[in-house]
């Protein structure tokens, strides 16, 4: 899979360490979590699918790590920050072994169908 980026040369040089160390610190954070547990959820305050994720991680017995970062109306540029780095557009954000699996929906398909079971075995 291969998603659109704006190619570097289309940014202008003055710009690009601006870019390159935008919220780095959150990032790093996530990935070392992501590094350091089988599994990682990004999520907010207030957000119901946050919630949820984590509602069916415990019905699940599985243990997770999670990170908060902020509200509805705090702490959005290092959710945004988050968003450009991983491509997906909404909270949370479902890490397995590594790997992006999505949201609450895409974890709860996960887990119908047995397939978190096998990735974390």
């Amino acid at each position: 899979m291969s998603r659109p980026i704006l190619d570097e040369s289309r940014i202008h040089p003055a710009v690009r360490e601006r870019i390159a160390s935008h919220f780095d610190a959150t990032l790093r954070e996530v990935q070392d979590a992501v590094a350091r547990h089988a599994v990682v959820v990004v999520g907010m305050r207030q957000n119901p699918f946050c919630r949820k994720a984590r509602k069916l991680l415990d019905a699940a017995g599985v243990a997770y790590q999670y990170l908060e970062y902020g509200s509805y109306l705090g702490q959005w540029r290092r959710r945004n920050a988050l968003k450009m780095w991983t491509g997906w557009p909404t909270l949370p954000m479902v890490f397995v072994k590594g790997v992006l699996v999505g949201g609450a929906e895409d974890l709860q398909r996960l887990i119908q169908r047995g397939e978190l079971k096998s990735m974390l075995a």
